[in-house]
């Protein structure tokens, strides 16, 4: 029989119990990461910093033209999975990369995104001889000690020019490596090139594509027009396909160091004529024993079957394929994106890949 004595009682106790469960999940929330032991929010967010930055600091580099330092954020605190964001470009930043933050955090996955020396946010030098590939491995492998990353935790996730870095810092230091992760980069720029040519150029209307390359001829490159029409027929094509970008793609391009990145990539996506123009790694692939996935994308500039390709030279490959993306596959292919980076970092650590 109801009785309102015994349903206001019983009410008032589920309230005061609902009331100490929030209050304790409050006080002491944790986070559960793979197989360890879950941790404290408090200790997810506590890097032992004298002064509390938000994360950021500023990594001194040592180089032969000189010291600089690179500018870095981190997120979260995981003895047993640090990942290094590597951005594309070059010069381009980490503004883009953004998106990661909360797919991440979620996770309780301990990452950090970084501007690699040259880009907006770290120092700017001048001197051309430090854009080649060899030093800015150099650079990756100073900051994985700088975040105290090793061979027991240590990702490196790279985009596009930073796939490329990626792949280049695994040949030569994959003893430090427990996971490597390449979005968007073909093996061998010549292909690159030659898959621009050859396919996505037939793509475009012949009256753009043939104002396109008269531009390009007469090395015309600051012509406000040149990028009129790359960017509805080509970046929005093949780069990031979302009808408004984000905010994050918009001030990474804003701030792009464009002087670097036409000395090594050419005047534009478009291709490849800078001093990468002749890279070519396929070959030594297989050298690459440490876990491995290579992620490629249906509308991207780079050929989806090479990446999938790529996946299988490896020693220890996977591949993930965007259906819906492009060259940013990340934000216009989101939710594929990130559920295959987050079960590839998973299964690594969890011994099941």
């Amino acid at each position: 029989m109801y009785s309102p004595v015994k349903y206001s009682t019983m009410r008032l106790f589920l309230l005061m119990l609902a009331s100490y469960l929030i209050f304790s999940c409050k006080q002491n929330g944790t986070i559960t990461i793979g197989k360890a032991p879950a941790v404290s929010v408090d200790d997810y967010f506590s890097y032992g910093d004298s002064v509390e930055t938000a994360g950021v600091k500023l990594i001194p580099i040592k180089t032969a033209s000189g010291d600089f330092k690179v500018w870095t954020k981190r997120f979260g605190k995981n003895p047993n999975i640090k990942i290094l964001l590597l951005h594309g470009g070059p010069a381009m930043t980490h503004e883009y990369t953004e998106c990661f933050e909360t797919f991440f955090q979620r996770e309780g996955f301990e990452f950090y995104e970084y501007d690699q020396l040259g880009s907006y946010y770290s120092d700017q030098p001048k001197d051309s001889s430090l854009w080649t590939i060899a030093r800015f491995v150099e650079e990756v492998e100073q900051v994985r000690q700088a975040i105290g990353a090793d061979s027991s935790n240590f990702y490196l996730l790279g985009n596009s020019w930073g796939g490329m870095l990626a792949m280049e810092y695994a040949l030569k230091y994959q003893q430090h490596l427990k996971g490597l992760l390449v979005a968007n980069m073909m093996a061998s720029a010549p292909a690159y090139g030659k898959y621009a040519d050859e396919v996505l150029a037939k793509q475009m209307k012949p009256e753009v594509l043939a104002e396109i390359r008269s531009i390009e001829a007469k090395k015309d490159f600051n012509n406000p027009r040149y990028m009129e029409l790359l960017m509805p027929n080509f970046y929005h094509e093949h780069l990031c396909r979302l009808k408004e970008w984000p905010d994050g793609i918009n001030r990474a391009f804003k701030h792009a160091n464009s002087e670097i990145y036409t000395l090594m990539q050419g005047p534009s996506e478009f291709g490849i004529s800078g001093r990468l123009a002749n890279w070519d790694i396929k070959n030594r692939l297989k050298e690459i024993a440490v876990p491995t996935l290579m992620e490629g994308a249906k509308y991207d500039t780079m050929d989806p079957a090479a990446m999938e390709e790529q996946s299988k030279l490896v020693q220890k490959g996977r591949y993930l394929y965007c259906p819906n993306g492009s060259h940013l596959s990340m934000w216009d292919d989101q939710q594929v994106f990130m559920t295959g980076v987050i079960k590839f970092i998973k299964d690594v650590d969890g011994g099941s890949f």
